[in-house]
């Protein structure tokens, strides 16, 4: 019988909803470190005296970092592993938080952001695709909602966190607690997670055939012999594991573009909202606690939205529920950044905001890993993710020096906004060639 055929017809099994678990657990460190940094914005800019500018810089170090893991490290995962690509990457991104919270100057904490972003850039890449290989085809888009909400959950944490510890331990304390936190996720990862059967399959490692059966017999189904593996031929090998450059071939070159571009201007929206809302919402009048507040409901407002797209596209088609959600994302934040006047319209507003920007990424992440074969797939997640962060490395950049040139908040949120509906016109030209909640072209078994 076919492994993925088996997986995608069977009903979801507790070991499953767990590795997705785990993958929801890596998410949050996104969340919790991209907001950490917002949180902590306006501490560190009397720190060490930054201007708009620098502190752009600042927020983006941790995304430059964040694109070159994506682009670098996903690859290594269709190649080694996307189980230890993982461990080292939690590994960095635990010795990039604690780097941070010793941090002397602006200088050696931008590094410091590099180093974690590298670990969260690994990490991305690598959980989304085995979150959507353990998900059963029912269930897929669920699952990675669920994986996407983590985002807004570690956010959460991180402003209650960083509100909590900012007056009395400073700045410096929220990087301890991500470093702490982070570097105890290393510990459950050893024990509980487990290799991408999809993987197992195409590359066959050693004792490839006891840990299939291993992880078949907590699925619930029936093992596989060396024989039958032996006898089954792989998935396609047009494609060499780990080589980026397949991802422009004559058969994969149009989607791959769209998809770059999907998440290039989604992501630029999607950094721009959280990177910098607290920061220009005291700009626009409002006390820091009520930016700090309206930023946690942004972070609120996503945890529901990715559940939320997850599953409507478990209902309907995943691309068109993503081209509405991309749409609404882009007016909403229009009217979100002019209700300001009234602190609790504007809440209301953002919690929608924030439901709709993160149910975007959920989308992208959905659709995405169905275009690409196993032998592949963390390359093509990885490098798509790669070149969002590229819009997301550019959207606090440039919003700092666009606000050191007096552009107001109006002005950058309607240009943001402007930036995620380009999203949606390279969404209605990406055709998978076949329904996002089917993970192919894995080898028979």
């Amino acid at each position: 019988m076919n492994l993925r055929a088996r997986i995608d017809a069977a009903a979801m099994t507790p070991y499953q909803w767990m590795v997705v678990a785990l993958c929801v657990l890596l998410n949050c460190l996104d969340g919790f470190d991209v907001m950490a940094m917002a949180f902590t914005a306006s501490s560190l800019s009397e720190e060490f005296s930054l201007s708009g500018s620098e502190l752009g810089v600042l927020l983006s170090a941790g995304l430059v970092g964040m694109a070159v893991g994506s682009l670098a490290l996903a690859p290594i995962a269709d190649v080694i592993g996307r189980r230890p690509l993982i461990l080292i990457s939690v590994g960095l991104a635990t010795l990039g938080m604690l780097l941070s919270a010793a941090a002397p100057s602006a200088v050696l904490l931008g590094l410091a952001r590099v180093v974690t972003g590298l670990g969260v850039g690994g990490i991305l890449a690598s959980t989304n695709v085995i979150a959507s290989e353990y998900a059963s085809a029912r269930w897929r888009g669920l699952a990675i909602g669920l994986y996407t909400a983590g985002y807004g959950i570690g956010a959460t944490l991180g402003g209650v966190a960083a509100r909590a510890m900012l007056t009395d331990l400073g700045w410096r304390s929220v990087f301890v607690a991500g470093g702490i936190a982070t570097g105890a996720a290393l510990v459950l990862l050893l024990v509980l997670l487990p290799e991408s059967v999809d993987f197992l399959v195409q590359r066959r490692p050693r004792q490839a055939v006891e840990r299939i059966n291993r992880i078949l017999g907590r699925l619930g189904h029936p093992a596989v012999t060396a024989e039958t593996l032996a006898a089954t031929p792989r998935a396609t090998t047009r494609h060499r594991s780990g080589n980026p450059g397949v991802l422009l071939s004559a058969d994969l070159r149009r989607s791959t573009l769209l998809i770059w571009v999907a998440f290039l201007a989604t992501m630029f929206g999607f950094y721009f909202v959280n990177s910098w809302t607290p920061q220009l919402l005291v700009t626009s009048g409002l006390s820091e606690a009520d930016a700090v507040t309206a930023g946690m409901m942004l972070a609120l407002g996503g945890t529901a939205g990715s559940v939320l797209y997850g599953l409507v596209a478990s209902r309907l088609d995943s691309r068109l529920v993503l081209i509405a959600f991309t749409v609404l994302s882009a007016v909403t934040m229009v009217v979100f950044i002019t209700s300001t006047a009234l602190l609790t319209v504007a809440l209301v507003i953002g919690v929608v905001v924030g439901a709709l920007i993160n149910g975007c990424i959920a989308g992208l992440y959905t659709i995405t890993p169905a275009v690409y074969g196993t032998e592949i797939r963390s390359t093509g997640m990885g490098w798509a993710i790669g070149i969002g962060r590229i819009g997301a490395i550019l959207s606090p950049m440039l919003a700092g020096r666009l606000l050191d040139s007096s552009w107001t908040p109006v002005n950058l949120y309607v240009g943001a906004a402007v930036v995620v509906a380009i999203s949606a016109v390279a969404l209605v030209f990406l055709r998978t060639g076949q329904s996002a909640r089917t993970v192919p072209d894995v080898a028979s078994a």
